[in-house]
């Protein structure tokens, strides 16, 4: 779990870090042309805090199913037993878990299922919105400086 929480924090640092670089884009003597490297500085930002979030996500899955069968009172799984109605926590057959999409489900004798964290659901939104924004933002970067290529006279004459 610490490990976890320290490339968790390291992503999150490379976040703030890009977040700077974003903000240095409003600053006199910024870098030309400006909405290029505003988009990559954008892009890079999106990507450390999605990778932040999954990060975060993944290690909370891993640390229940390692709690898991690990000792007295392993079974079922701790994640599944606490802070849940005693009468459901009686029914729990198994569990079941997922590293894309982040998930720890508690499967109960009847087939159905709850999840162990509710907080899952918005680490994969985020992460999943993040890495689109980011992605959309470096082939934006991209399409930019390319259009701007064939608009310059001297990429003409090379062609």
């Amino acid at each position: 779990m610490i490990v976890g929480l320290g490339i968790s924090a390291l992503c999150a640092f490379g976040a703030l870090i890009a977040a700077v670089g974003v903000v240095a884009m409003a600053l006199p003597g910024r870098p030309q042309p400006w909405p290029v490297h505003l988009m990559r500085r954008g892009a890079s930002l999106a990507a450390a805090a999605a990778a932040s979030i999954y990060a975060l996500g993944l290690f909370a899955v891993l640390t229940s199913e390692q709690e898991f069968n690990n000792g007295a009172d392993s079974v079922p799984a701790p994640a599944c037993r606490e802070g849940f109605d005693p009468g459901v926590v009686q029914r729990l057959s198994h569990h079941r878990y997922s590293y894309l999409p982040l998930r720890f489900d508690c499967v109960l004798d009847d087939g159905t299922f709850y999840s162990s964290d509710p907080r899952y659901a918005w680490m994969n939104w985020m992460a999943l919105l993040l890495a689109l924004s980011g992605a959309s933002l470096a082939i934006g970067a991209g399409y930019m400086t390319e259009l701007r290529a064939r608009k310059h006279p001297s990429y003409r004459q090379k062609r």
